[in-house]
C-alpha cells in the first residue's frame, strides 16, 4: 500500500491557471495540417502543443463570422493557438466549410470531424482523448455548444475518421447564438432540403438541452448587436432548470466579445473548475464525473498524494495537524478537487 505525503499550501482560486501553467514550455506549431476531406477538397486546421509533455488536454477553438466568412488565423474571429500551448494544453484551431460554398450542416459536420481527428490522433500526439474542451466565438461558439448538447445529431458523418467516438468534456461559449430561429442572421443557417424552421430548431443548443448536455461555460455583453444578450439569458435560465453544470460571465459593455485575453483567461479557470469535479470524483471512484456540479469561488488547500498535487476546496480536507495519519478526509456533500499532475513528494517538517 503507498504511504500518502502532504504539502499543504493555501492558495486563491482566482491564481488556478497560473499553478496549472507555471512557466511557459516549449511548443512545437504546425500549420495548414489536413484533419479531414469532403468532396476532395481539405479541411485545415493548425496546432501547437508543448514539446516532451504526456496527457495534454485539448482545446479545440471555433472562429466565428456568421458561418459565411473569417477562418483560423482570423485575429478578429479567432484567437492564438500558442498561449494555449505554452500553458499545457494540445491547441488546436481549424476552417470550415462556409456557407457560401456549402449550406448548414457542412460548419457543423466539419467540427464534428475534428473532434473525430482529435480522438484519432490522441496516441500520436499524446492527448488525453477525455479533456478535450471546444472554444468558439459567435457563430463558432454556437457550434461548440451545440456540440455540449446535440452531440452529432442527426447529421451524417463526413470528412474521415468515421470509426472513432466523438466525445467531449465541456464547451466555452463565447457571444453565441443558441436559438436560430429568432436570431436576426438565423436565415443564413439554410440547408438544400427540408423545413427550414424545423432545421434551425434542430440547429439550435437551447432546444438540445437534457441529461447527457455537457458542461458549458457561457460569456456574453449586454450590449452585444449581433446576438442579443437575451439569447445567452434564456440559455442560462434553460441549462438552470434541466440542472447542467454551468457558467455564466455576464459582461456590460464589451460589445460582440470575441476571444479575448480575458475571455481566454476565464476559459481556463472554467476548465480548472469542470477538472476539479472530476477530480473529486477521481478520488471517491464515482462513476460519472461530467454531471458534478462547478466548485464555486473559494479557498483551496493544495495537498501531494500519491505523488500528485490536488487542489481542493479548504472546507474539503481535514488533516491531521501532525501528518501521522496520512490520510484525507473528504466531506461527501462537498465540491471536487483540482488535479494538476504529478510533482515531487514533499515530506513535512
Amino acid at each position: 500500500m503507498r504511504r500518502l505525503v502532504f504539502a499543504v499550501v493555501v492558495v486563491s482560486f482566482l491564481k488556478i491557471d497560473v499553478a496549472w501553467a507555471q512557466a511557459p514550455l516549449k511548443v512545437i506549431e504546425k500549420d495548414d495540417i489536413i484533419y479531414g476531406r469532403t468532396e476532395g477538397s481539405g479541411l485545415l486546421a493548425d496546432i501547437a502543443y508543448p514539446e516532451g509533455k504526456d496527457r495534454l488536454p485539448v482545446i479545440l477553438i471555433v472562429h466565428g463570422g456568421r458561418w459565411r466568412v473569417g477562418s483560423k488565423n482570423d485575429p478578429v474571429h479567432s484567437t492564438k493557438i500558442c498561449p494555449w500551448a505554452e500553458s499545457g494544453f494540445f491547441a488546436m484551431a481549424i476552417n470550415y466549410r462556409l456557407v457560401g460554398a456549402t449550406p448548414a450542416p457542412a460548419s457543423y459536420q466539419d467540427l464534428q470531424t475534428a473532434i473525430r481527428w482529435v480522438h484519432a490522433h490522441a496516441q500520436h500526439y499524446r492527448i488525453d482523448a477525455n479533456r478535450i474542451y471546444l472554444i468558439g466565438y459567435s457563430a463558432g461558439g454556437h457550434g461548440v455548444a451545440l456540440a455540449a448538447t446535440l452531440g452529432e445529431g442527426p447529421y451524417p458523418r463526413t470528412g474521415g475518421w468515421e470509426n472513432v467516438r466523438v466525445d467531449i468534456r465541456a464547451a466555452i461559449s463565447v457571444s453565441a447564438p443558441y436559438d436560430l430561429n429568432t436570431l436576426s442572421w438565423g436565415n443564413l443557417w439554410t440547408p438544400l432540403s427540408g423545413d427550414v424552421e424545423t432545421a434551425r430548431r434542430i440547429a439550435s443548443p437551447i432546444r438540445n438541452i437534457g441529461s447527457t448536455t455537457k458542461p458549458i461555460l457561457i460569456i456574453h455583453s449586454d450590449d452585444d448587436r449581433s446576438v442579443p444578450i437575451q439569447q445567452a439569458i434564456d440559455m442560462e435560465q434553460a441549462l438552470e432548470v434541466a440542472k447542467v453544470p454551468h457558467k455564466f460571465i455576464h459582461y456590460k459593455d464589451k460589445g460582440h466579445v470575441g476571444l479575448t485575453d480575458d475571455v481566454n483567461k476565464e476559459a481556463r479557470v472554467f476548465i480548472a473548475e469542470v477538472q476539479a469535479a472530476v477530480g473529486l470524483n477521481r478520488c471517491r471512484g464515482r462513476a460519472d464525473p461530467e454531471r458534478n456540479c462547478l466548485i464555486p469561488t473559494v479557498q483551496l488547500v493544495g495537498c501531494v498524494v500519491n505523488m500528485e498535487l490536488i487542489i481542493l476546496p479548504s472546507h474539503l480536507i481535514s488533516c491531521c495537524k501532525s501528518f501521522n495519519r496520512n490520510r484525507i478526509r473528504f466531506n461527501p456533500h462537498s465540491k471536487p478537487a483540482l488535479i494538476l499532475g504529478p510533482v515531487p513528494a514533499v515530506q513535512p517538517n
